[in-house]
């Protein structure tokens, strides 16, 4: 009897040891799984934002039992849990009213290890933007359309029309120290009918296309010289009439920046040239008329008699044959010594002669495009004038809204 009474008893103690083993394991489970689901809800930006009091408070007593090496009965874990945890937070509730520091620690903690959405609690409190409606916009966002001004990097200054952030409308812009543009603009080019003065006192009225003048217009230096005609991508092409200061003047074709094919030229001396042109030169076929009432007519080379041509003096004596840098070298001839190597038969010369006087009168039926430079001037100053009034509405806004101090002044752009 005693040896099945205490075969009872060791049987029963190792069943109790197996019911709070099998009781202990699965309660062990659950809290280790509960305990790793709040750690990595705790890791969330949205966690941060409600107090962690509570939950660090009974991770304390929880981790403490669970690193226990005493195996007591879980309704005992349960009360100490309880108690333990009831205690601190009475006692933190009272010593330690502001705890909420230690979150914000723990955010930056968070921020170290990455991520990134407390990022932004880690670099410091920003300023609150208190605002009544829609988010409001940004400053490029004012500086999409519109007239406003705008200020670059270098110094220059644009007044104007803007459209999708772009210079596009009318405004004037003003160069740093150098000059100014009043006109039209499409995608923050010169684009249209303008104006533009430089500060030595050049000037410009006419078209331009893309940023150069293209069109028709009026080029005035500061030192005099004007050009007045046919422009293409930014130089003199096409028919127009070339004044200097010292009174010279030309009226014909250009190509290039250049005289170029048939015009005529008069000196201020009073000499006259009408012919043909090639990179600027007298080059081809042309009559030269001298102010003392001399005169040739023939070829030309780089701007020298060359080849077959007449010299003819005002009290009616000739001189003809070829010609080389400008001096007679092969005198011509009569039909009766026509075979002779060193002389040029005259009629060549004749033939010569009669080529440049048709190409010397054609060239001075080349007239001066006034009529269209007229209409291009008159659209230039009117575009000029909307720039201005376009500027100073930009101005005005500009002023208006910095005393709203609702606008700031724009950023200057590289």
């Amino acid at each position: 009897m005693s040896q099945s009474s205490g075969f009872y008893n060791s049987s029963t103690l190792k069943s109790n040891k197996s019911l709070n083993s099998s009781l202990r394991v699965p309660v062990l489970v659950a809290t280790r799984r509960i305990t790793l689901r709040l750690i990595h809800h705790s890791c969330h930006p949205s966690w941060l934002k409600v107090h962690l009091k509570l939950f660090m408070l009974i991770s304390f007593p929880s981790l403490y039992l669970f690193t226990s090496a005493n195996r007591w009965p879980l309704v005992f874990y349960f009360v100490c849990v309880v108690v333990f945890s009831s205690f601190l937070v009475f006692s933190c509730n009272l010593a330690l009213p502001r705890l909420s520091s230690f979150r914000v620690l723990f955010a930056r903690t968070l921020c170290v290890i990455g991520y990134s959405k407390a990022n932004s609690v880690c670099k410091g409190n920003r300023p609150v933007v208190w605002s009544i409606g829609s988010k409001p916009k940004t400053e490029k966002a004012k500086l999409d359309s519109g007239s406003f001004v705008r200020v670059y990097s270098n110094g220059d200054v644009y007044e104007g029309e803007f459209h999708k952030g772009k210079c596009s409308g009318s405004g004037v812009y003003y160069y740093h120290m150098s000059g100014r543009y009043e006109g039209d603009w499409v995608d923050e080019k010169y684009d249209g009918y303008g104006i533009e003065t430089w500060a030595k006192g050049s000037r410009y009225r006419g078209q331009y296309r893309k940023g150069l003048r293209h069109g028709v217009g009026v080029y005035r230096s500061y030192a005099g010289d004007v050009y007045a005609g046919e422009w293409c991508s930014g130089q003199c092409h096409g028919c127009g009439s070339h004044t200097c200061a010292d009174g010279s003047s030309y009226v014909g074709e250009f190509k290039w920046g250049v005289k170029h094919g048939l015009g005529h030229y008069h000196f201020r001396n009073g000499d006259r040239y009408a012919g043909e042109y090639f990179a600027d030169n007298m080059h081809g076929f042309g009559v030269y008329t001298f102010g003392n009432g001399h005169r040739y007519e023939g070829a030309w080379h780089e701007g020298r008699r060359q080849g077959l041509g007449m010299y003819t003096f005002r009290n009616g004596d000739s001189q003809s044959g070829h010609w080389q840098n400008g001096a007679l070298n092969v005198p011509s001839t009569d039909g009766k010594l026509s075979r002779s190597p060193s002389m040029v038969d005259h009629s060549k010369v004749l033939a010569a002669v009669q080529e440049a006087r048709r190409v010397a009168e054609k060239a001075a039926g080349v007239s001066p495009i006034d009529e269209r430079v007229d209409r291009a001037i008159s659209a230039a100053n009117k575009a000029a004038t909307s720039a201005r009034v376009a500027a100073v509405k930009a101005v005005q806004n500009r002023l208006h809204q910095n005393k709203n101090n609702d606008f700031s002044v724009p950023t200057p752009l590289v």
